[in-house]
This record gives structure tokens, sequence and C-alpha cells, in this order.
């Protein structure tokens, strides 16, 4: 039976993990050891870090609406309830870019919600 030799095999993970490795500074670029465990780490905080991208947003989103309706006599969270009573489904996403680059629309959405609203007391 011929002897298989595996080198090429392991070179070429080798090479992909070298390569994930690029901009790392010291051993942790060129050592298989080293970059592997670096390697690995980094795609962990990657995974974590897009998770805690779209919570970041989503409070972002949520400062701008408050402070765009407030400047209406509502509060955030009067505006959110009111926006499900009237029947009205736009994300936070939507609703901060509307508030910034679209103020009449906005405008419009938040009396349409005002007028779904009980007066307050």
């Amino acid at each position: 039976m011929a002897r298989v030799k595996r080198g090429v095999t392991a070179h070429a993970k080798h090479k992909k993990t070298i390569d994930a490795a690029k901009g790392y500074q010291g051993r942790r670029k060129n050592t298989i050891r080293t970059a592997k465990a670096a390697v690995d780490k980094a795609m962990q905080y990657s995974y974590r870090d897009r998770k805690n991208k779209k919570r970041t947003f989503r409070a972002l989103w949520i400062q701008r609406v408050n402070a765009a309706v407030r400047e209406f006599g509502l509060t955030y969270s009067r505006f959110i309830d009111g926006l499900g009573k009237a029947g009205i489904e736009i994300d936070r996403k939507v609703l901060s870019e509307m508030a910034i680059h679209e103020p009449a629309a906005f405008k419009a959405v938040v009396e349409k919600v005002k007028s779904v609203l009980p007066a307050a007391a």
C-alpha cells in the first residue's frame, strides 16, 4: 500500500488560519499555535458583538424617537403605546430615520397617535 502524505492538507489548513490572522502583532500572526488561538478568540468576539451591535442600535433609535416625540408633548412609552392602539406598524429604526430626515411625515404620525390617545389628565 502506498504511503499517504498529508502535508498538503495540513499546509492548507494552516494557511487559512494564518491568513485570518493577518494584521495581528507578534507571533500571533505567523505561528500556527498562537495564530489559531487568536483567530478562534476573534471569531468569538465577532459573534458576540454582532448581537451587541443590534442592542446598541436599538437603544440609539429609542433615544432618537424619544427626543423627537418630546417636542410634541409626548413621552416615548406613551408614543409607542399610541402606535399600537392606532394600528401603525413602523419599527423603531424607520421612526428614527423619519424623525431625522422626514420631519413632516413624522409629525403626521405623531398627530395620528395623539388622536388615538386619551387626553392627558
